[in-house]
């Protein structure tokens, strides 16, 4: 009795241990956005500094386009913490995985057919979070990014892409999480290690196979036509012996204006990836409105390792009063900076770090499950799922560990977008990589005032003004 009394004073503590921490990184992070955004309302003139890099016009446009995104991502973040608040207090994680088992016993599945309950679970909880969180991405979309000139979208177009998504993410989660649960359940006291190794298999397959079969679901990718772009970029490739087998552009026109490239691939099969927007001479966007400008799709006849069906009723090309995109000179500046982050192993890095945080957060995993405590705290009395367990030691019970490895994981990333900064600059591409970075942050409206503290926080990226100062100086000497 007194182990009884003793074991549910744990679990309160728990309990409220955890939702003590969530609400204190939520008010930390709303506290570094009002910093931020004390930036954004009092910065509206163009400092001295950059009066070279950004007109006064398209100053102001990123000033509001980051006050807005800055005000909507108060709201969503409040609902949100407010919403995982309530879930946790009126025991919907205990409710929703009895309401999954009422359900699979109609289906004549009992009790001890967990991982088919563990499936229902998993089902039920990402359509609540999809549906719940539906009207914030609607807003965000056809508000926000349509007010600032981004969103290329029709709402037909927008909640057909969002149930395809949701379709496709069943279909890879489903079934890679009842083998994980087998595993777990078969795997006796080393269970752990072919957990990991299981979840290592399943990341590099899905890196491998997710542009080539997964992403042309959503977009259409269309191979570079032979040119003097085409050509530049296979040389460039080539003398640093980056193993290029193809170049892709994908159309990401029909869903927003920005921007983005990125490689991926294994061993001696790599691609690199171009988004249209991204292309000065291709960009669907630069021909709107000009004469003969029909198709939103890029023609070849007339013309995620790491990051930076189409028609005319679905979305919607949209005039610009000037060019979006870089020219070729600065199309290759930029891809010198993504293959750096290759030559210099920050892929393989970024890999190492995960696989080893991974293997960690599945040994400690192994350590705590057996402790009823855990689910308890969390409204479990009878029973332990192993989903639950799941969920409960890595989302909640990791969550000081998760916050501490995230912040330094972006101070790692700023560090490497230095060096891939440094590696473009030493293959003579330091003007146009400066040039680039300027068009980019014009394109894509970013702001190039932050907080240091908000700054330091959450920019994995440098902010603009530290890579134009390094680059100017590189420039100099």
């Amino acid at each position: 009795m007194l182990q009884s009394v003793a074991d549910l004073s744990i679990s309160y503590k728990i309990f409220y241990s955890v939702l003590l921490f969530s609400w204190t990184v939520y008010l930390w992070e709303a506290y570094l956005a009002y910093r931020q955004r004390k930036v954004y309302r009092s910065t509206t003139h163009v400092p001295t500094e950059l009066g070279n890099i950004m007109d006064t016009e398209t100053f102001e446009k990123s000033r509001l386009y980051q006050l807005d995104k800055s005000t909507f991502s108060f709201w969503s973040g409040l609902y949100s913490e407010t919403e995982g608040t309530l879930i946790l207090l009126l025991g919907g994680i205990p409710f929703l995985w009895k309401l999954s088992g009422v359900l699979i016993g109609r289906a004549g599945f009992g009790p001890e057919y967990e991982i088919t309950q563990s499936l229902a679970f998993l089902l039920l909880a990402t359509l609540f979070s999809a549906v719940t969180g539906m009207p914030w991405s609607i807003y965000n979309t056809f508000v926000i990014e349509e007010k600032h000139g981004f969103n290329q979208q029709t709402l037909g177009f927008f909640l057909k892409d969002a149930v395809k998504k949701f379709v496709v993410t069943q279909c890879i989660l489903l079934p890679v999480t009842s083998l994980l649960l087998y595993i777990i359940k078969i795997g006796g006291d080393y269970f752990f290690i072919y957990a990991w190794l299981f979840t290592l298999g399943v990341s590099l397959v899905l890196v491998t196979i997710y542009a080539d079969y997964i992403a042309p679901l959503f977009d259409k990718f269309t191979p570079l036509p032979d040119g003097e772009l085409r050509g530049n970029i296979e040389s460039m490739a080539k003398s640093i012996s980056f193993p290029l087998t193809k170049v892709y552009v994908v159309e990401g026109s029909k869903r927003s204006s920005h921007s983005n490239a990125y490689f991926y691939g294994f061993f001696k099969n790599k691609r690199i990836v171009l988004f249209d927007t991204l292309l000065e001479d291709y960009s669907p966007l630069n021909k709107a409105g000009e004469p003969g400008a029909g198709e939103p799709g890029l023609e070849p006849q007339p013309v995620p390792e790491h990051s930076w069906e189409s028609d005319s009723t679905e979305n919607k090309a949209k005039p610009k009063n000037k060019k979006q995109g870089c020219n070729n000179p600065e199309i290759l500046a930029v891809l010198g900076h993504e293959l750096g982050h290759w030559k210099l192993g920050h892929t393989v890095k970024n890999i190492v770090i995960s696989q080893m945080n991974s293997f960690l957060c599945f040994f400690l995993f192994a350590v705590l499950i057996g402790r009823k405590e855990l689910f308890t705290a969390f409204g479990f009395y009878d029973n332990q799922p192993t989903l639950i367990g799941l969920m409960i030691i890595f989302q909640f019970i990791f969550s000081p560990y998760n916050e501490v490895l995230s912040f330094c994981l972006t101070v790692l990333s700023r560090r490497f977008e230095f060096q891939a900064d440094a590696f473009a600059r030493n293959m003579g591409k330091a003007t146009e990589l400066y040039s680039a970075l300027i068009k980019l942050n014009k394109d894509n409206l970013g702001f190039p005032v932050a907080d240091w503290l908000f700054s330091m926080w959450h920019y994995s990226h440098p902010p603009l003004l530290e890579r134009l100062r390094a680059l100017k100086r590189a420039k100099q000497d």
